[in-house]
């Protein structure tokens, strides 16, 4: 495999060769302070066959803070609308944004490079098409953490800093993340063709996609139809691990959907720590439309938006059979997922009361989420067995035992091994989750140049379900102060 410089990465740039309806033609605008690294993810330069010796060099943070372009880029900020908190908003697009450019790896694999933070761009509307460190820091932990969870998600390649002043809520200093992914298209991208009635260009978008994405639909006679079925799928895959996870994206507006079903757009997300199903992790979601346990059903009406887009060109009947599937979908990964971190490995239709009495208890007693599947791993199902570390959880024990015996006939039904599943387990309950107050504290490090925390948490997050040597304090509970950090969609 070839290893490239930044001069040698093979640009092939697809998005910029569509009619310039689909975007505008605009550079980054420079830091007026010199752009320097903070951090380099060296797992997402592989996959861009980058040499990681590359991230030494000064020209790494100058490409990726905005003041240089390297030979094959053709910076693009793409437009698209949306419907967000459920209204439609005409125009949106990248506005503070902008796609350098689309490398190909030595196995033909495609990766948008999206500088995030890159400046004012015609879509900018009111804003200044800067990052905060603050949101620069987020984003860039959480792709990665929600990468090492198996989630589908943009990844991060590198977090770039800047003595630049930016003013939100207060004054604070400006950074740029490069987000990658196979691609940014969204779900905002088909709406806004859709309502402004350009069908030629929504279809162009719609054959674009699906031959860059969908190959194998490209010749099918039905192949709208078959895409949105494909996008539904995996926009219930997607949604099920979030649930499994216990993860919150806090803003699940139409253009922050990604049409390959991958997690697009870190704002005011939040892992729970108190087990509540009424999670609000943005609270500037006053109504709670985006809450814990709304977002399987967000992802369905997001999709049926999507779904209004194509009625050009497949059929209603064939979108809405595509969209009925969506619920059982959704049902069917959230129950393998929950199953797993059981540790049963046999599918049974009782199951579902177990886990809903689990559930049940986990609410009234305010559970750590994270904490305690992880250590369920290590219920014994010795008879007479108390596990009374598990016990401890609970505000009625009592209550757990009861449960715990269920439990393990459940378990001794299958002749399940303790060390066998604990094993199993461990591989699906993570140790550690990226939580706010771990994200803060990296924040509160790095506002004062101290970018120590970025690297361990980065390095922590990659492997979180693997015992790390020393670490068990990022696998603690939050403490109080943590449990309350308030996050917005400037976060």
């Amino acid at each position: 495999m070839t290893v490239h410089s930044l001069e040698t990465l093979t640009f092939d740039n697809s998005y910029a060769r569509l009619p310039e309806v689909f975007y505008a033609k605009v550079s980054p605008t420079p830091f007026s302070a010199a752009p320097f690294l903070i951090s380099a993810n060296r797992a997402a330069m592989e996959l861009l066959d980058l040499d990681p010796a590359e991230a030494a060099r000064p020209e790494f943070a100058g490409v990726f803070g905005g003041s240089l372009l390297i030979p094959g880029m053709e910076p693009l900020a793409m437009l698209y609308s949306g419907h967000q908190f459920g209204v439609y908003v005409p125009q949106l697009g990248d506005g503070r944004a902008i796609l350098l450019g689309e490398v190909t790896n030595g196995r033909g694999e495609r990766w948008d490079l999206h500088l995030k933070g890159a400046g004012m761009t015609p879509f900018s509307r009111d804003g200044d098409g800067r990052s905060v460190l603050r949101s620069a820091i987020r984003e860039y932990l959480c792709c990665e953490a929600m990468h090492g969870l198996g989630i589908p998600t943009t990844r991060a390649l590198c977090l770039v800093g800047s003595d630049d002043k930016v003013y939100r809520e207060q004054i604070e200093t400006g950074a740029t993340i490069v987000r990658m992914a196979p691609s940014h298209v969204r779900f905002g991208t088909f709406e806004i063709f859709y309502y402004r009635k350009q069908h030629e260009h929504l279809q162009r978008l719609a054959d674009y996609t699906i031959e860059m994405h969908f190959p194998e639909l490209a010749q099918a006679v039905d192949k709208y139809t078959r895409f949105f079925a494909e996008v539904v799928q995996r926009t219930a895959k997607l949604i099920a691990h979030w649930q499994a996870v216990g993860w919150s994206h806090g803003v699940l507006n139409t253009d922050n959907m990604s049409i390959l079903g991958l997690t697009l757009d870190y704002g005011p997300y939040g892992f729970m720590d108190d087990y509540d199903p009424g999670f609000i992790c943005n609270h500037s979601d006053y109504n709670g439309r985006y809450a814990f346990n709304q977002q399987p059903y967000i992802g369905l009406w997001n999709l049926s938006c999507l779904a209004q887009t194509l009625l050009p060109f497949a059929p209603k009947e064939e979108l809405k059979a595509a969209l009925d599937g969506y619920q059982t979908s959704v049902d069917r990964h959230y129950h393998n997922h929950m199953r797993a971190k059981l540790g049963l490995v046999e599918d049974r239709a009782e199951d579902e009361a177990l886990l809903q009495e689990l559930k049940s208890l986990m609410v009234g007693s305010r559970v750590d989420y994270t904490i305690f599947w992880r250590e369920l791993s290590m219920f014994s199902s010795d008879a007479g067995a108390k596990n009374e570390r598990l016990r401890e959880h609970f505000l009625n024990p009592e209550r757990f035992d009861t449960w715990a015996v269920q439990y393990r006939e459940r378990l001794q039904s299958e002749q399940s091994r303790d060390e066998e599943r604990r094993i199993r387990m461990d591989r699906v309950n993570p140790k550690y989750v990226l939580r706010n107050y771990l994200a803060q504290g990296a924040i509160e490090k790095a506002q004062q140049k101290d970018y120590s925390e970025v690297e361990r948490l980065l390095a922590l997050l990659q492997q979180p379900y693997t015992e790390q040597p020393g670490m068990n304090s990022y696998a603690a509970a939050p403490p109080n102060w943590g449990k309350h950090l308030s996050v917005s969609c400037s976060s």
